[in-house]
């Protein structure tokens, strides 16, 4: 679908794309190729992005935080915008797991600056 989509994205009429789970069973390079795609395709459309992967999250313009909790019987969900400093945790703890250590946080701030300035991509 992101392929089509970056294809038609200069004669199709939608404005906004929801990528759910888009990076399901890829890593390292194709991931990349997938951060890659994903920006380009957001340079003209609005585009929403669940991922796992550190590499498509620290390419976001804006990273969002959900949470999905569960009090008697009721299903509820928060959202909550990352600053810079959230975002390098998060993306920490995408990279460790419920391990972050200062070389992860060190790795993700890495990943953040380079897609910033343009060199994963």
């Amino acid at each position: 679908m992101l392929a089509i989509r970056c294809v038609l994205s200069d004669s199709d009429k939608i404005q906004s794309l929801i990528f759910d789970e888009i990076d399901t069973g890829v890593s390292g390079r194709a991931a990349h190729k997938i951060a890659r795609k994903l920006h380009e395709l957001s340079r003209t459309k609005q585009v929403l992005c669940v991922t796992h992967l550190a590499q498509i999250a620290a390419c976001a313009d804006n990273h969002l935080y959900i949470e999905k909790t569960t009090e008697g019987g009721a299903t509820y969900t928060k959202v909550t915008a990352l600053d810079y400093s959230e975002r390098v945790r998060e993306i920490a703890r995408i990279m460790g797991g419920d391990i972050v250590t200062q070389t992860t946080l060190d790795s993700a701030k890495e990943l953040i600056d380079f897609a910033d300035k343009g060199e994963n991509l």
